[in-house]
C-alpha cells in the first residue's frame, strides 16, 4: 500500500469492525456485577439478537457485494468485501468465547436465587414424569423427523429456527442424517413445578431423539441453527406507481427472506469431524462459518421467562422500575396547545413520560378548531395509542395524513397491518417515496380559528412508539413557532409530490439539506480555529465527507466532542489528522438514541435536534429532518444533557486511536442515565423564575456533575 493510500485510511476504520466493538460493549454490560443478574442475562440476549441481525443484514450484504462487485473497495479501509468478511469471521470467535464466559457467570449467579436452566439428567423422578408427559402430549404429535440419505432431498432450513440433528447408522452400518425442527408453536422452555428452574424445549427433543428414527442408532447429535442473508434492499426495487402493487411487492420480498443463502451455522457442542463435514455439505457453508456455542442458540426466550417467573423472585434481580416523570414545566390540567403556544416544550425520553404528547394528540382529535393532523411513521408499538388516536381523529372528520414507511427493516409486515387499519378509519396513508426511506419524525397539527391558521409542530429524534419511548433516550420538541409550522406544511406538501429538493429556510431536510447545513456549520468553526467548538451526539458516523470535514476542523484546532453510541468510522487522536477529536460512547440501561448537533459557544452557538445520524444512508439516501432550537431554555437543557454525558464515568468509554475502547473511570463513578432519572431540567411552571435564575440552577447542576466526575 502506497504512502498516499496509508494516509488516506490513517484516521478511519471499517464500519463492520466498529459495530462489532459496539456490540462487545453491550456484552460487557452483562459482565458488570453491579447490574442485577436478570438484567445481565438480558444484555447477553440483546448481544445475541444484535449479532443475528448483523449477520443477516451486514454480512449478507457483503456476500452480495463479493459476488456482484468483487473489486469494490471500502472507502474507510480500502478492503474488498471478501477482505471485510475475512476480518469479521476472524473477530467473531473471540466474541463467542467472551459470551460463553459471561453467560456461565450470570447463570451461576442466578442459580443462587434458584433460577436454573437444567439438564433432563438432573431432574428428579416426578420432574422426569412431568417432562415425559409434556413430550408425549404436546411435542410428539407435531414433530416432523426428516431422514436425509443418499436418496432423500435436503430440506430447507428456515432462518434462525432451531433444529435437532443426528448422525445416524443402521444395522448395515450405513449412515444418514436425521433432522427434527423444534416446533415454533410450543413454548421455548418448560418451567418446572418449583417455578424457578426450567428445561429448554430443544434439550427435551434432544433427549428423545433416539426414539424418532426406529431403524437407526443415534451416533452423535447436536442442536443447530442457520442464519441466512436477509439483506433484501427495498430501496433498489422498482415499484409500480400503484400502492397496491407496492404492498404486494413488499410481501413477496418478505417471503423470500427465509430462502436466501446461509452465511452462518451455529451448533451447540463440538462434534466429530465426519459429522461436521456432512453438515458443511448439507448446509453449504465453509468451515470458518461454523460456530460452536454452548450457550442457548436462540435467547429470545429470556424476556418471556422473566415475565413468567414469580414477581417476588425476579424483583431483586431486575432494575428498580422507573416510570417517566410528567415534566414539571407542563400543567396537567391545562390544554397542551395553549401551553405550547406560550412556550416551546421539550420531552426527554424515557426520563420524561410520553403522556404529554399523547395528550396533545388526543386534544387535537377532539378540538373543533383542528382541521388536520399530518405525521410520519417509521415504527409503531404493537398496541399503539398514537395510531388509535389518529384513527379516532379521522373518524371525527379531521384530515389525517400518515406518511407510512413500509420498508422499516423487520417491521414491514407490522407497518402494513397498521396502514390497513389507519386506511379503514379514514386516514390517508402514503407509502413513502421510491428509493428513499422516510426516517424523519414530525407531526403537524393545523388549526383554523376565526379564519386564521396556526400550527403546533412536534419534531423528534425517535419513533412514535410508546414501548421504545420507555427504553430509548430520545428528544421530542413541541413548538408553536409559526415558521417551523409553515416549513412543516411545505415538507408534507413536498413529500406528497415526491419533491426531495424543497427549498427550506428553517428546517433542514435530507437527502440534501442536513449534510450541507452541517458542513456549513463546521466551516464556520474552522474559521474560528482553536476558539471553535463542535459537540455532536448521534448513534453512528460513517459518511466519508462528514469524516473528512471533522478531520479538517481538528487540523484547524477546533475542539470536537463526539458522543457516538455505535458505529464510529473516524479514529481520534491520530497525529496531524484528528488530534482534537474526542469520542465518547455510552452503553447503559437505556439505549442512547437522541441526536443533538451543537456548533460554537456562547451567543454565536447553533443547536439542532435531528432524526439523522451522520451515516451515508441518513444524509444521502433517506428523508430526515434537523430542526434548529430557538428557545433559550431548551437550548440550556440540551447543553445540560451533553455536558452530563461527557462527564459520565460509569457507563462511558473513550475511543482510543486504534478503534478500541477504554472505560472512563473515577473514584466515585458518575452515571449520566441514573442522574437523569433523579434530576429533571424542567422548571416548575408555577415558579415564575427569570432566565437568570434558570441559568443559575443549570449552572448548579453542571457544578454537581463536574464535582462528581472529578472526584478522582
Amino acid at each position: 500500500m502506497s504512502e498516499k493510500t496509508n494516509k488516506q485510511y490513517s484516521y478511519t476504520q471499517n464500519r463492520e469492525l466498529s459495530w462489532l466493538r459496539f456490540n462487545q460493549r453491550v456484552l460487557e454490560e452483562a459482565a458488570d456485577t453491579s447490574i442485577p443478574a436478570l438484567e445481565r442475562l438480558k444484555f447477553i440476549s440483546i448481544f445475541a439478537s444484535n449479532l443475528d441481525e448483523f449477520f443477516m443484514v451486514r454480512v449478507g450484504s457483503l456476500f452480495d457485494i463479493a459476488h456482484i462487485s468483487p473489486e469494490e473497495k471500502d472507502n474507510k479501509t480500502g478492503w474488498s468485501a471478501l477482505e471485510q468478511l475475512q476480518q469479521i469471521y476472524h473477530t467473531i470467535p473471540g466474541l463467542i468465547a467472551l459470551k460463553k464466559q459471561i453467560y456461565k457467570a450470570v447463570m451461576e449467579e442466578l442459580k443462587k436465587s434458584g433460577i436454573e436452566d437444567v439438564s433432563i439428567d438432573c431432574l428428579n423422578e416426578n420432574e422426569h414424569k412431568e417432562i415425559h408427559s409434556f413430550y408425549k402430549a404436546e411435542m410428539l404429535p407435531i414433530l416432523s423427523p426428516i431422514l436425509i440419505g443418499a436418496h432423500h432431498p435436503v430440506p430447507h432450513l428456515v432462518n434462525k429456527r432451531l433444529y435437532v440433528s443426528a448422525l445416524l447408522e443402521n444395522k448395515k452400518e450405513k449412515q444418514a442424517i436425521g433432522i427434527v425442527p423444534v416446533p415454533d408453536s410450543i413454548s421455548p422452555y418448560i418451567l418446572l413445578s418449583d417455578g424457578k428452574r426450567f428445561v429448554r424445549t430443544e434439550n427435551i427433543l434432544l433427549h428423545y431423539l433416539p426414539t424418532l428414527f426406529h431403524s437407526y442408532t443415534v451416533k452423535e447429535s447436536c442442536v443447530l441453527c442457520v442464519t441466512r442473508n436477509a439483506d433484501i434492499s427495498f430501496d433498489e426495487e422498482k415499484f409500480e406507481d400503484s400502492e397496491e402493487d407496492f404492498r404486494h411487492q413488499v410481501k413477496k420480498l418478505l417471503k423470500q427472506r427465509d430462502h436466501l443463502s446461509v452465511i452462518r451455522l451455529e451448533i451447540d457442542k463440538k462434534i466429530s469431524e465426519s459429522f461436521r463435514n456432512i453438515l458443511i455439505k448439507l448446509v453449504k457453508v465453509e468451515n470458518h462459518q461454523i460456530y460452536v456455542d454452548d450457550c442457548p442458540l436462540n435467547m429470545g426466550y429470556v424476556f418471556q421467562l422473566i415475565g413468567q417467573l414469580e414477581k417476588e423472585i425476579v424483583q431483586p434481580l431486575l432494575y428498580k422500575p422507573y416510570k417517566g416523570r410528567w415534566p414539571e414545566d407542563i400543567v396537567q390540567n391545562q390544554r397542551m396547545t395553549e401551553q405550547i403556544r406560550k412556550k416551546d416544550k421539550l420531552l426527554f425520553y424515557p426520563y420524561d413520560s410520553v403522556e404529554p404528547f399523547l395528550k396533545l394528540l388526543n386534544e387535537a382529535a377532539e378540538n373543533p378548531n383542528v382541521i388536520s393532523i399530518k405525521i410520519t411513521i417509521y415504527r409503531l408499538a404493537s398496541s399503539s395509542k398514537i395510531a388509535k388516536t389518529l384513527c379516532r381523529a379521522a373518524e371525527k372528520g379531521k384530515e389525517v395524513l400518515v406518511l407510512m414507511e413500509v420498508r422499516a427493516r423487520f417491521d414491514e409486515a407490522h407497518n402494513l397491518e397498521w396502514a390497513k387499519m389507519l386506511e379503514e378509519s379514514g386516514c390517508q396513508v402514503i407509502y413513502g417515496m421510491e428509493g428513499f426511506k422516510c426516517h424523519s419524525k414530525i407531526c403537524l397539527i393545523t388549526m383554523r380559528h376565526r379564519g386564521k391558521m396556526s400550527y403546533i409542530t412536534q419534531i423528534g429524534t425517535g419513533n412514535y412508539n410508546e414501548k421504545t419511548n420507555a427504553m430509548y433516550t430520545d428528544l421530542s420538541l413541541m413548538t408553536g413557532n409559526s415558521s417551523i409550522g409553515e416549513e412543516a406544511t411545505l415538507f408534507f406538501r413536498n413529500m406528497l409530490t415526491n419533491n426531495l429538493e424543497g427549498n427550506y429556510k428553517t428546517l433542514h431536510v435530507s437527502p440534501f439539506g442536513i449534510k450541507n447545513m452541517i458542513i456549513e456549520k463546521i466551516d464556520e468553526q474552522i474559521q474560528l480555529g482553536s476558539d471553535g467548538y463542535i459537540c455532536i451526539k448521534a448513534n453512528s458516523i460513517t459518511e466519508k465527507d462528514m469524516i473528512k470535514k471533522l478531520c479538517e476542523a481538528s487540523q484547524a484546532g477546533v475542539e470536537i466532542q463526539l458522543i457516538i453510541r455505535g458505529i464510529c468510522c473516524i479514529l481520534p487522536g491520530i497525529p496531524e489528522y484528528t488530534e482534537n477529536i474526542h469520542i465518547t460512547s455510552i452503553v447503559g440501561r437505556y439505549l442512547e438514541h437522541a441526536r443533538i448537533y451543537l456548533f460554537g459557544k456562547g451567543k454565536d452557538e447553533s443547536l439542532y435536534i435531528s432524526s439523522a445520524d451522520l451515516m451515508t444512508r441518513n444524509l444521502n439516501r433517506r428523508v430526515e429532518i434537523a430542526c434548529p432550537i430557538y428557545d433559550e431554555t431548551i437550548r440550556e437543557e440540551l447543553k445540560w444533557i451533553l455536558d452530563a454525558q461527557l462527564k459520565d464515568t460509569a457507563k462511558a468509554s473513550l475511543m482510543l486511536s486504534n478503534g478500541t475502547y477504554s472505560r472512563k473511570q473515577s473514584i466515585e463513578p458518575f452515571d449520566s442515565q441514573a442522574y437523569f432519572m433523579k434530576e429533571s431540567f424542567h422548571l416548575p411552571v408555577l415558579h415564575e423564575q427569570t432566565k437568570e435564575s434558570f441559568t443559575k440552577q443549570i449552572s448548579q447542576l453542571w457544578n454537581m456533575i463536574f464535582h462528581n466526575s472529578n472526584m478522582g
